[in-house]
């Protein structure tokens, strides 16, 4: 069903239409979790079930978002959400959380897109799948998030500690191709030079399922694993310095470049080569590829059995 683990194919091996069938999407994230190296434990069918339906939400909420990419910029509506440098941006008081993710992240909603970096957008994301998954199981914690949502951001370091846990390690990786719908990933830039552009030391996206991974900036063309390794190794041919001597990324020089590799099978096979590798550590730059090691997922969330711990301050 999955040889090497490779859940990539979970869908086309056993016919599951996982984009327009609800089900079938539960069907994949149960699947490839069970299919999992490292096991998935939980206290009750209740929390399985939650897992399950989070992970759905994380899928359907990050098909909607589309948005802007910024790394110095952030924008969110002004009618939900208010900024200040010590609590990041906060709900406006009166505002739902469900509502005002919804409208920061799909213009669907808004309107309008908003500029968001990676890692951000994927926060934002995964909020939302346990915001929604919560108002029903669990008040009691949905209330508390809105309650925090209004008092400060939880973002970066924090939010990861706060709601997610891990699963790989540097020591002991995951395969390859292994992933679950719902998981949220890292792609390394595996090269020294390109990597010093901000944003660009490599990329945070979120597994679809159906060997899709979410592109934020335009949501219809979702990347495949051989698009998104392509795109991270033409980074490096696109890196120029500015007027300020700078240096920026020509997205538009990347898109045509990973454009005229695709017509070329071996030039696919050799760059895949490289980037289809486990990714080096942290300041190390030798012949690791574009793969995280890891893959993160939300915490428990049900009465009584959830370790999601919100800070008191």
């Amino acid at each position: 069903m999955a040889p090497g683990w490779d859940t990539l194919q979970l869908c086309q091996a056993l016919d599951l239409d996982s984009e327009g069938n609800s089900d079938d999407l539960e069907r994949e994230i149960l699947l490839a979790m069970l299919l999992s190296p490292v096991p998935f434990q939980f206290p009750s069918y209740d929390e399985l079930a939650s897992a399950v339906r989070i992970r759905k939400n994380i899928v359907e909420a990050a098909r909607k978002t589309t948005l802007a990419f910024d790394t110095n910029e952030a924008e969110r509506p002004a009618d939900c959400w208010t900024y200040s440098e010590d609590r990041g941006f906060t709900l406006i008081p009166g505002s739902h959380l469900v509502t005002a993710l919804q409208r920061a992240t799909q213009p669907d909603e808004s309107g309008r897109c908003y500029s968001f970096s990676c890692y951000r957008a994927t926060e934002y994301v995964i909020l939302l799948g346990i915001a929604q998954e919560v108002m029903a199981s669990n008040p009691e914690l949905f209330r508390r998030l809105q309650q925090q949502g209004e008092r400060r951001a939880i973002k970066s370091g924090e939010f990861h500690e706060v709601f997610l846990r891990e699963y790989g390690s540097m020591s002991d990786p995951l395969p390859l191709k292994y992933f679950v719908p719902g998981d949220r990933t890292w792609f390394r830039n595996p090269d020294d030079y390109s990597s010093d552009v901000a944003g660009y030391e490599g990329s945070w996206v979120l597994y679809l399922g159906g060997g899709r991974f979410t592109n934020f900036w335009k949501r219809a063309e979702p990347y495949t694993l051989t698009t998104k390794c392509l795109e991270l190794f033409h980074w490096r041919n696109a890196t120029y310095r500015d007027q300020a001597g700078e240096l920026q990324i020509d997205e538009a020089v990347v898109e045509q470049r990973v454009h005229t590799s695709l017509q070329d099978p071996a030039e696919v096979e050799r760059i895949l080569k490289m980037m289809l590798r486990l990714r080096e550590p942290s300041g190390v730059y030798i012949d690791g590829g574009c793969i995280d090691t890891s893959r993160e997922y939300p915490r428990r969330v049900c009465p009584g059995t959830s370790d999601l711990l919100l800070p008191d301050h």
